[in-house]
């Protein structure tokens, strides 16, 4: 077994250590499609669980971020988790980018990985763009 305080999910952890500069990572709701073919890590195994925030959490304790985009309709539909995000992004010096959902979707085409929760508010969905250590 590992001894580490880091991500123990096998796919999650394989993922994380290939990823690059640029590549984007979805952290996403139970809801939101994603395109056939693309690598998914579905952590969900009951309505609400895990929450998409600690999901975010394990994330950004992981890896080096430089951008996030999350859709434009959570600030009306969901606006304590857009703070919620903004919150954790801030001290990293990151802003959320917000777009139209359409184009957020469209976006996902080109996912390096999604990373699927159990979460079921309204647009809890975040791409994260990947950065550099340097």
């Amino acid at each position: 077994m590992r001894r580490s305080t880091t991500t123990i999910n096998p796919q999650l952890s394989r993922i994380i250590s290939e990823l690059g500069h640029y590549d984007e990572v979805f952290v996403t709701d139970a809801g939101l499609p994603i395109p056939p073919g693309a690598e998914r890590v579905d952590l969900a195994y009951r309505k609400g669980e895990p929450a998409f925030l600690d999901v975010l959490d394990t994330l950004l304790n992981e890896v080096v971020i430089e951008g996030a985009v999350m859709p434009a309709e959570v600030a009306e539909a969901s606006p304590h988790m857009l703070q919620a995000v903004r919150e954790r992004l801030a001290p990293l010096g990151i802003e959320v980018e917000l777009i139209p959902h359409v184009d957020y979707k469209a976006r996902s085409q080109h996912a390096r990985a999604f990373v699927r929760s159990g979460e079921y508010t309204s647009y809890a969905n975040v791409a994260l763009i990947m950065g550099v250590d340097y």
